[in-house]
């Protein structure tokens, strides 16, 4: 069985959350913080072997006086973020051990994941060394100037919106942080870890995900969130060994 780490980064500075005392990984979603939820898609996995949760080193004495119990029971590692995101996930990619095969990284404020979608795209990683999950673009895209008007419609064929978890190869993504610097050639800022394995030349396959597995952005995405936890596939049944079997615990 091949063997994963799961980097769940959490060090954004939630710009668009616009709350004054949460961040939107650490906000309370169904009478559970959204990054617990996101963790414990994977956490009862075996072929899962450890779980990363990057956080701003601003936040962490607030990190651990919340969820210290959390972080013990569950034994997830903690690291250090960066200013950027691919920082953040070049910090936690120094903790993966020579034994990974392969590293997922999932956003920690995608909190709506279902057992099968981590299944076909772990498969699909293995098969192809590189995956993701991503969603077609359903609606007509319009491209906006700087005055707020329409500069131009875009086609939406072959468009599709990149989602995580993205999965690779431990070696291939070491290969391409190594090799970045946070942006392209131009100077364009890399945006997720798919990018950054492109520009190596790799090719990058993608899955079909759902549009239910959203990323918490907003307020607004919490009501969203809260109805497509409820609508989601259920996971297979929890023993009384497993870590989520005992509620008290995410409370």
């Amino acid at each position: 069985m091949s063997k994963f780490s799961v980097i769940l980064p959490a060090a954004g500075k939630s710009s668009r959350f616009h709350d004054p005392y949460y961040k939107k990984p650490f906000v309370p979603l169904e009478n559970r913080a959204v990054w617990l939820h996101s963790a414990e898609k994977f956490l009862g996995r075996n072929d899962v072997k450890q779980v990363i949760v990057v956080v701003a080193p601003d936040d962490r004495e607030e990190f651990f006086s919340k969820f210290s119990a959390n972080v013990a029971i569950l034994g997830v590692e903690i690291v250090d973020g960066g200013t950027e995101r691919w920082q953040s996930v070049r910090n936690a990619l120094a903790r993966v051990p020579g034994e990974i095969d392969f590293v997922a990284v999932h956003d920690a404020a995608r909190p709506c994941l279902a057992e099968q979608w981590i299944d076909a795209v772990f498969s699909e990683a293995i098969s192809s060394g590189a995956a993701i999950l991503a969603t077609p673009i359903q609606g007509t895209v319009k491209r906006i100037g700087k005055d707020q008007r329409i500069a131009e419609t875009v086609p939406r064929g072959g468009l599709w919106e990149a989602q995580t978890p993205q999965v690779f190869r431990r070696q291939l993504l070491l290969d391409a942080y190594a090799r970045i610097n946070g942006a392209t050639a131009d100077g364009a800022a890399i945006t997720d870890d798919a990018q950054a394995v492109e520009l190596l030349g790799h090719p990058v396959a993608v899955v079909a995900g759902s549009p239910l597995n959203i990323k918490i952005t907003t307020k607004a995405d919490l009501r969203f969130a809260a109805a497509a936890l409820k609508a989601l596939p259920k996971p297979k049944l929890l023993g009384p060994a497993h870590p989520f079997a005992d509620d008290d615990l995410w409370r």
